[in-house]
């Protein structure tokens, strides 16, 4: 005889109910769901790097493993011969489609996601965001998306000498 335990929940307390099932048809049946449900769950992650770089011309979705070898690497003027539209969210999601497709033959099924705008711009361009969400409508799985966009501390000298300008 098999126990099968179940518990509800009756006015905040927890209830355990324990059914008796006899060696039948209901109790394999019962067994064989569990062991179907434990071999689909083992699928291996495979993560790659996707470094997507927005600025407000273009937009370049360059896909590697995570010893740095390039897999692919699509740029908006890849896409679209308008160099007027290379930034627009829309040819974003078409290099994210195009990259996602090698990586996908190269069996990536999990991203770490990186995205960098133009240094000095005051943030990252309009396809970024396109281009990060369409990877993760391909199937991949998202498992962090971090912001390496530059920043100038100090920058260059500037003109003028040791006195500065003289007027």
């Amino acid at each position: 005889m098999k126990k099968n335990v179940e518990t509800k929940e009756v006015k905040g307390q927890k209830m355990e109910e324990v059914k008796e099932i006899e060696n039948t048809e209901e109790a394999q049946e019962e067994t064989d769901v569990v062991e179907t449900k434990e071999k689909e769950e083992k699928v291996e992650v495979v993560p790659g790097i996707a470094y997507v770089f927005g600025s407000y011309n273009n937009t370049i979705v360059h896909i590697t493993d995570l010893s740095g070898s390039t897999i692919t690497r699509i740029s908006g003027g890849m896409v679209t011969k308008h160099s007027r539209l290379k930034a627009n969210p829309t040819t974003a999601m078409f290099v994210a489609k195009r990259a996602a497709e090698f990586a996908r033959d190269a069996g990536i099924n999990a991203l770490y996601i990186r995205t960098r705008g133009k240094t000095n711009s005051p943030g990252i361009g309009p396809g970024a965001h396109a281009a990060v969400k369409t990877l993760s409508k391909e199937g991949f799985k998202i498992l962090g998306v971090l912001d390496t966009h530059r920043v100038p501390r100090g920058g260059p000298k500037k003109k003028g000498g040791k006195r500065g300008r003289r007027v």
